[in-house]
Order: structure tokens, then C-alpha cells, then sequence
């Protein structure tokens, strides 16, 4: 067996092992300050929606990030976050494979510190491989092109989420994902900031 070979393997069976436990905090609500950090700054002028992505090499994710990139493309009057749990050299080539950011400001959060304090730990079994989350990677490869390609560093637990956050850093919009298949919907973050769609 090659060296890529096992090497590749090797990161898949890490990616589906449990991660380290995390204190996860309550996701914010709808009218609750947005949680503050280092890591995260907001900024004043405009609202921001955030992405947290499972992780890199997830089809869930590349198809997430891809109406993300759009998104931010579309909308320059919000201000838009992805936030990764892969490593810095992994999310930098997963984003360069998927035709890059856009105008998405991308951060890597590979301690998974920002998930927790946004309320996003592990997913359940059911949640992660479930038969329709099955079904929905096939459709994904078939009707669109976009695969399960290799983990690289992460782990498939990984619950995803998005917020909206208004200029006043108020939460306005909250979409924590129920299952691997489960995309926000960027529509509704408009919606909720009171945007044009």
C-alpha cells in the first residue's frame, strides 16, 4: 500500500472518530447579543452571516460554502463568514478546489472553539448517517457533481450551523443543522435582516 494510500485512510478513520469533548454553550437566540471572541470580530457596519461548515471534504459542506461564495458575491452589503474546523494547509486547498472564497472571509477554528461557544457540538449517529443523508450524498454526486472527497483533518460529528447577526451584533436569524444534509438557507437570512433578496 502506497504512502498517500495510507495516509489518506488513516485521516478518514480520524475523521470518524469522536472529537475531544467541548463545554458547548446554548445557541444563541433570536434577539440575543451575538457571542463575542478573539477570533471572531464583527464588524459595525454592516450584518454578518456566519457559516459553520463540517468538515472539508464533507459534499454537505462544499455544496454549503459554494451557495455561500455565491451569496457573498451577490449581497456585498453583508458581511460574510465561514468558519472551518479542518486545518489551516486543508481548508486553504479544499477552498481553492471548490474555486475559491469570493468575498467570504474564512477562518479556521480547528480546536473547534467557536463552534462550541455558538452552541454547535457533535452530531449524533442518526443525524450523520441517517438513510436519507445517504440518499442525499448520491443525489448530490449524480445531479450536481459534488462528492465525498478525503477528510484531510476534521471530524465528520462536526454539527454545522448558520447565523445572521444585524449591525447592532444581535442575532436575527438561526439555522443549526438537524442532520449532514440539512443547507441553510440564504434567502432567510435576508429575510431576517430586513434585506432585499
Amino acid at each position: 500500500m502506497s504512502l498517500d494510500i495510507k495516509s489518506t485512510l488513516l485521516n478518514e478513520w480520524k475523521a470518524f472518530k469522536a472529537p475531544p469533548a467541548k463545554s458547548v454553550a446554548q445557541v444563541p437566540k433570536v434577539g440575543d447579543k451575538a457571542p463575542t471572541s478573539d477570533k471572531l470580530t464583527l464588524p459595525a457596519d454592516k450584518p454578518t452571516v456566519i457559516v459553520f461548515l463540517r468538515h472539508c471534504g464533507d459534499p454537505f459542506a462544499a455544496k454549503t460554502f459554494k451557495l455561500f461564495t455565491q451569496f457573498s458575491n451577490d449581497h456585498r452589503d453583508v458581511n460574510c463568514i465561514a468558519v472551518s474546523h479542518s486545518s489551516q494547509t486543508v481548508t486553504d486547498q479544499w477552498i481553492v478546489d471548490l474555486g475559491g472564497e469570493w468575498e467570504v472571509t474564512v477562518l479556521v477554528d480547528e480546536d473547534r472553539d467557536l463552534y462550541a461557544q455558538w452552541g454547535l457540538g457533535i452530531a449524533s449517529t442518526w443525524q450523520t448517517l441517517n438513510p436519507r443523508t445517504i440518499y442525499s450524498a448520491y443525489s448530490l454526486a449524480r445531479n450536481e457533481g459534488i462528492y465525498e472527497t478525503a477528510t484531510g483533518s476534521g471530524s465528520k460529528w462536526q454539527t454545522g450551523g448558520a447565523f445572521a447577526i444585524d449591525s447592532d451584533g444581535v442575532v436575527r436569524w438561526v439555522k443549526v443543522a438537524t442532520a449532514a444534509d440539512d443547507i441553510p438557507d440564504f434567502g432567510d437570512a435576508l429575510k431576517a435582516l430586513g434585506l432585499p433578496s
